[in-house]
């Protein structure tokens, strides 16, 4: 009897680890950590100020990549991290070059099978503009997390480390992906496509008319909304074959704003003209002309709105149809200037250009 209580006690034993020791191996077993490319290129989130009470004040651009991953241990916990210096700039120094040469490094590293997600440290100044020409003509579902702050680390009330720490925390969710490209401040996220500054003394710098898409809190993601507007795997345009930008230029509207600047900016050889304008991207009647002219002689005519949030309406305040212009909808200038550029290197129809200013 002893021996038959032993056999079964045996058999229950191996049964046991067979089937359940294996289980509790496997549920005790990490996750691997994502793979996470840090692509610096300056900014106040590199700057440094003079003292811990400067946090206005500061010379940016001043650390460079490795400094930056080294400064915040805890993202050894959350994913791999490399980095590469791209650029050691102020970004309102951005040019059409570095977009390019910037988002050529990008898409080459979201074809690496051994890269999950790219972060790009970027100055807030331009910000805006680096995300939405990213959505526009990098071919990815990987994400793509724009980064910045609003205070140089050496301050007292420094926002860098943490927005570094969240913006690698959601390069690294497998959630994020198929999102398009990613701005992470002051625990949101937000999109590329419609998010910008908004203010320029405060951490909660970053904002769209149409919200976040989610929030990021203590390293995990909480997503309430995802984009409509086509972008990465879904644009009709690709860096790839995209190595020039052609000049854009932006009127801004006000009283009495003349056309002199309008017509610098055709004699200089802008292949379009951002007007924005007052209200609803409106035209005062004196600058009509002028604009008609350049329209005829070949240059775009893209009426957007100085108006922080809204959108221009097509055929109101000006007959767009008639003078073969075109409408920004939502994009602000800034942005509004970026995808003419894009949407340049393939067409020069104003019909078309419309119809991509409505898809993107």
């Amino acid at each position: 009897m002893l021996l038959v209580h032993r056999l079964i006690r045996g058999v229950a034993a191996a049964f046991l680890a067979t089937h359940f020791g294996a289980f509790a191996q496997t549920a005790v077993a990490p996750a691997p950590k994502a793979n996470v490319v840090v692509l610096a290129t300056g900014g106040t989130i590199a700057g440094a100020g003079a003292s811990a009470a400067n946090s206005a004040t500061y010379q940016a651009a001043k650390v460079p990549v490795d400094k930056l991953i080294a400064g915040v241990p805890e993202l050894a916990d959350i994913a791999n991290v490399r980095g590469e210096q791209v650029f050691q700039i102020a970004s309102e120094s951005f040019t059409n070059e570095k977009l390019v040469t910037l988002a050529k490094r990008v898409s080459a590293l979201a074809k690496d099978p051994g890269v999950d997600g790219i972060v790009i440290t970027h100055g807030t100044d331009t910000l805006e503009e680096t995300s939405f020409f990213l959505t526009l003509v990098v071919h990815t579902d990987k994400p793509i997390v724009v980064v910045g702050s609003m205070r140089p680390g050496t301050a007292m009330s420094a926002d860098g480390t943490l927005n570094l720490y969240d913006a690698v925390a959601v390069a690294a969710a497998k959630d994020s992906r198929g999102k398009g490209v990613l701005i992470v401040m002051n625990d949101d996220i937000l999109s590329g496509r419609d998010s910008g500054k908004r203010i320029n003394i405060k951490t909660n710098a970053f904002g769209s008319q149409w919200g976040a898409l989610g929030s990021i809190v203590e390293g995990k993601t909480y997503w309430f909304r995802a984009p409509v507007k086509r972008h990465t795997m879904a644009s009709e345009f690709d860096i790839d074959s995209i190595t020039t930008l052609p000049m854009v230029s932006i009127v801004y509207g006000s009283g009495e704003m003349g056309t002199t600047i309008a017509d610098a900016a055709g004699k200089a050889g802008a292949k379009a003209i951002i007007h924005a304008g007052t209200g609803n991207g409106s035209v005062p009647d004196y600058e009509v002309e002028t604009l008609k002219k350049l329209r005829a002689s070949g240059v775009q005519i893209i009426r957007s709105a100085r108006v922080p949030d809204g959108f221009v309406l097509r055929n109101s305040e000006q007959p767009d149809d008639k003078y073969d212009w075109v409408v920004a909808h939502d994009l602000n200038p800034q942005k509004a200037k970026i995808l003419a550029a894009v949407a340049l290197t393939k067409t020069s129809d104003p019909r078309e250009l419309q119809r991509i200013f409505w898809t993107y």
